[in-house]
């Protein structure tokens, strides 16, 4: 599947597709999270380190991912199903402040990580052909099905690299 054109999704998402090397875009989703899992082991000891107040600790960073994956796969599937319901958006802000990330291990954390990537690469895998195209509303967007799977494959890009950037020493 080609990179989607930027008119298949709202323009405050294009810095995420455009991280998103070219490439099997099912592929790219389902290999990814090893580096992303990996570079978080290597700096567990910084699970509540926060770069500046008021931001989510790295802890907090990995549940947002798997919060928004979630959503996204969900706006995903709706739209693959052809379901013309517009969507909402969510505040994710609120989402990480109740989740209560910080109670809980960095390996359950990333457990659960791995098994919400499984059930979305075996969610797109499972797409028939032209579902890929299907067009949908969500948080007052536009969007089809491929371009949804490369912001989920995006959206962890770029919070992987603000962890390397401002969570590790």
């Amino acid at each position: 599947m080609a990179k989607p054109a930027i008119t298949d999704y709202p323009e405050h998402y294009r810095g995420y597709v455009g991280l998103v090397p070219e490439g099997d875009i099912i592929e790219i989703i389902g290999s990814q999270l090893d580096e992303t899992i990996a570079y978080v082991k290597a700096n567990e000891e910084r699970r509540d380190f926060r770069y500046a107040e008021g931001k989510w600790s790295l802890i907090e960073v990995i549940g947002h991912l798997m919060d928004t994956e979630r959503i996204q796969a969900y706006r995903l599937l709706r739209i693959a199903r052809g379901d013309k319901t517009p969507l909402a958006g969510y505040d994710d802000e609120s989402y990480v402040e109740k989740a209560n990330f910080s109670s809980r291990t960095i390996d359950d954390l990333l457990q659960e990580f791995k098994a919400v990537r499984s059930s979305t690469v075996a969610l797109i895998k499972g797409l028939s052909e032209d579902a890929w195209e299907k067009r949908g509303f969500a948080n007052k967007g536009e969007f089809t099905v491929n371009a949804l799977a490369y912001i989920i494959a995006g959206h962890e890009r770029h919070h992987l690299k603000l962890i390397k950037e401002r969570y590790t020493l």
